[in-house]
């Protein structure tokens, strides 16, 4: 059919030009396109640093596309009424997006198709968010996997196709609807006085996140499998942040690693950070299956688990004020730059569960109201994967010790200083703005004395192992 209709583009977690497959499909059809984003209701339900970075994120799209000679149509309100009003005022032919995969987007996704095609509006979606479909990488037996080596290698052997180049043009349409005032929605409304703490650190666009890619690959990939463990070095991509919006394409980051690995094979460096993006694929894969992941126990045998409820101690970690100084340095880089370095994420979330055996739905649930590069699939898999009770865990004896992963990894505490000021004559600049970010309410002060320590690691370690020990035997009993 040589439909000349306009073409509504809806774009939610695909901020960007590059590497996108619905747009470069869509540039190939001559026809008028009419990007579009809403804010619906998974927008206005994020956590506030995340609603925060989305209204960020959906600033720089427009203005990318407003160099492309197109412009980006803002729209708020349920997304179904919200298309269905705008197909009929552009008078399209089709509605295209990218797929997600949590349960949410599914089911809103699966309705919004199912009406557009009972009209007679082409309604078509596209893969973009990932590696690969969470379907496309089986088992031999045609399953889902459940654990991360074979995945990756599954993965791996089953080539990821390379990156599409941006659309050479955009065709605009006779007439533009009319769009909404982005500032008029307040996403960042929720951060308070946090919002330009959080600016200082944050690199938003397509344009900056393809620069933060060049800088990696000149300067970090080399280390990159030996050096990633050091919160204070700078070794990492830093890219999670435009990964969760999709402001870079995940298969742009594979095939430039590829392109490392091509000319030195075997390259630890480009290796590594490709295992790292099938990780989070791994995390989608997962989401995709069971997406009970995200809300309970992956492993039912957890559910009478001890955990302890929410309340002081979880407020006191929640604070960065549990006296143990590598777990406030995470939790407070969290705060002040809207990421956490992973390291410090392991041991963030071990501490929580093991040594204050508090249930993992409540560091998660901190995360997601935190970190500007939250992702419901690797949030929910990271916190289960530290607690045990998800797929391809942490044995349940591992429980990290912060004070031994601070020598081992901050040896010269460069880490714990760049985000702890108590103690310290000249606080760095990081580690005095955790207080200018903080609710006031909390009453806090850089002045103060720090905190002694809400456990002591041997007791805690001891607690913890016993009753992960005691559920180990009661599963024994019950399955024999």
């Amino acid at each position: 059919m040589n439909d000349t209709r306009p073409l509504i583009l809806w774009f939610r977690r695909d901020l960007r030009l590059d590497d996108h497959p619905m747009l470069h499909a869509a540039g190939l059809t001559g026809r008028a396109l009419v990007p579009v984003f809403i804010a619906d209701e998974t927008v206005l339900t994020l956590g506030a640093a995340a609603r925060w970075r989305m209204g960020e994120g959906v600033a720089a799209f427009a203005r990318r596309l407003t160099g492309q000679g197109s412009r980006l149509i803002l729209r708020r309100g349920k997304a179904l009424d919200t298309l269905m009003s705008l197909v009929a005022e552009v008078g399209a032919g089709g509605l295209w997006w990218s797929r997600l995969y949590d349960p949410a987007s599914r089911t809103r996704d699966a309705q919004i198709k199912e009406t557009l095609r009972n009209q007679g509006i082409e309604a078509r979606s596209f893969q973009g968010h990932t590696l690969a479909e969470p379907w496309d990488v089986q088992t031999g037996a045609g399953a889902a996997f459940k654990v991360y080596t074979p995945f990756f290698k599954a993965l791996d052997n089953s080539g990821v196709p390379p990156p599409m180049p941006a659309p050479q043009r955009m065709m605009a349409p006779p007439v533009w609807p009319g769009s909404e005032d982005l500032a008029g929605w307040r996403l960042g409304a929720a951060m308070n006085r946090g919002a330009p703490v959080l600016a200082r650190h944050a690199q938003v666009g397509e344009g900056a996140a393809l620069a933060r890619l060049d800088r990696f690959l000149v300067t970090a990939v080399e280390t990159y499998r030996t050096d990633r463990d050091f919160p204070a070095k700078p070794a990492v991509s830093g890219l999670s942040e435009n990964l969760s919006l999709g402001e870079i394409g995940p298969r742009r980051l594979w095939h430039s690693a590829c392109a490392i690995e091509s000319a030195d094979p075997g390259h630890p460096g480009a290796l590594h950070f490709r295992k790292e993006l099938a990780w989070r694929d791994f995390a989608h894969h997962l989401m995709f299956h069971t997406p009970h992941i995200l809300t309970d126990n992956w492993r039912p045998e957890w559910d009478n688990f001890p955990w302890l409820d929410d309340g002081p101690q979880a407020e006191r970690w929640r604070r960065g004020m549990t006296g143990e100084r590598l777990v406030d340095a995470g939790l407070r880089q969290m705060y002040v730059t809207g990421t956490m370095h992973n390291r410090a994420r392991m041991i963030v979330a071990s501490y929580l569960c093991k040594h204050l055996m508090i249930h993992w739905k409540t560091g998660m649930n901190w995360f997601a109201d935190c970190l500007t590069d939250w992702d419901p699939a690797s949030n929910a898999m990271g916190w289960q994967w530290v607690a045990g009770s998800g797929p391809d865990a942490a044995p349940y004896f591992r429980v990290f010790n912060p004070a031994t992963q601070a020598e081992k990894f901050d040896s010269a505490g460069t880490y714990r200083r760049n985000f702890i000021a108590e103690g310290q004559t000249r606080p760095t600049a990081d580690a005095l703005a955790y207080f200018d970010a903080v609710p006031r309410a909390w009453g806090l002060d850089a002045g103060q004395r720090y905190p002694a320590p809400l456990v002591d690691l041997a007791e805690g370690r001891a607690r913890a192992l016993a009753a992960y020990g005691a559920r180990i035997r009661t599963e024994g009993t019950s399955n024999s």
